[in-house]
């Protein structure tokens, strides 16, 4: 089939690789969002999407907005069969819907109708979810509410990160999505309507989000700190200062007290940091609990181990994340 190919970031960079390789299709053009500043430096960049269609030598189409009318007849006059969709980034109206004989087909890392919207990998996580996975269904003008094609199941490990999750689904879901525009093709698959029951919604984490409440139990911090990992990145605050959190691990009570009596955390306010084991633990009290830290990256200054953070930040007693 001629596929128009839709997405953004690193994650839809394997299911495009995989289209660009099948024998059955040729990706005439895709399309991407337009370039934005990125880093620190807020240099301008091309997004992961546009860096490897150009490398291919395809096409790439990056309007404002999908219902600009100079899009539309571009997209009108390559006359794709199927537009396969994996993190665009932006709503398409039935206008572009009715171009392609096929339609847009997404993929999206949930098993629908659970997390509908555009962070379902970190809401799964920060719900607990002990098994989570990928859907290829057709896209409607509502959010992810069409007919489902196919999904794969994955398991979600204790210690992953959003990161970790959605690296193996969007590998996973690159095979589920070729296979099914491999049965459009020849006819061999069909949609099946959403179930009634079971919708959940994901909505975009902000910074605001993720910051972390410590009087919030442990399990809960973990969970937030590894849904926000890498980006935005959970944070609290240290001595007026805004300070990054990678994944952190939480103790249990027995753990905890088998720590001598001075460095015992259950006791402590949430939020009090106690250095535990010389200096290579740094652990912090939290409504619910013990947390252990991982990396931590001040504001302005790049990631490190939270033992060479605590050495270098001198921490004086009773000191606390607010």
């Amino acid at each position: 089939m001629r596929l128009v190919f839709a997405g953004t970031p690193a994650a839809a960079l394997p299911s495009l690789r995989a289209l660009l390789d099948s024998p059955r299709h040729e990706v005439v053009a895709v399309v991407t969002r337009p370039d934005r500043p990125v880093g620190r430096g807020r240099k301008v960049a091309h997004s992961p999407v546009r860096a490897l269609a150009q490398e291919a030598a395809v096409d790439v189409l990056t309007p404002e907005r999908p219902r600009d009318p100079a899009f539309l007849a571009r997209l009108a006059d390559i006359a794709p069969e199927c537009c396969p969709v994996v993190a665009y980034g932006a709503l398409l109206p039935r206008a572009a819907l009715d171009i392609p004989k096929h339609g847009w087909i997404n993929l999206h890392f949930s098993l629908l109708p659970a997390w509908r919207g555009a962070a379902p990998v970190q809401h799964a996580l920060l719900a607990g979810d002990e098994v989570t996975g990928a859907s290829v269904f057709q896209i409607e003008e509502d959010l992810d509410t069409g007919p489902v094609y196919g999904t794969l199941t994955e398991t979600i490990g204790a210690h992953d990160t959003a990161g970790d999750l959605l690296e193996r689904l969007a590998a996973a879901g690159a095979r589920l999505l070729t296979g099914v525009l491999d049965g459009i093709d020849d006819a061999s698959v069909h949609a099946r309507p959403q179930p009634g029951e079971g919708v959940s919604i994901a909505r975009k984490l902000t910074v605001a989000d993720v910051r972390i409440d410590w009087s919030a139990p442990a399990f809960h911090v973990d969970r937030l700190v590894r849904a926000a990992t890498p980006a935005p990145g959970a944070w609290t605050t240290f001595r007026d200062h805004r300070i990054k959190l990678g994944p952190v691990r939480p103790l249990s009570t027995s753990d905890d007290q088998t720590a001598p009596a001075q460095v015992q955390v259950q006791a402590f306010e949430p939020g009090r940091i106690v250095v535990r084991a010389g200096d290579s633990e740094i652990a912090v009290a939290t409504g619910g609990g013990v947390v252990l830290l991982g990396d931590v990256r001040p504001e302005g200054r790049p990631s490190m181990t939270a033992g060479a953070w605590a050495r270098g930040a001198r921490l004086t007693d009773g000191e606390r994340f607010a």
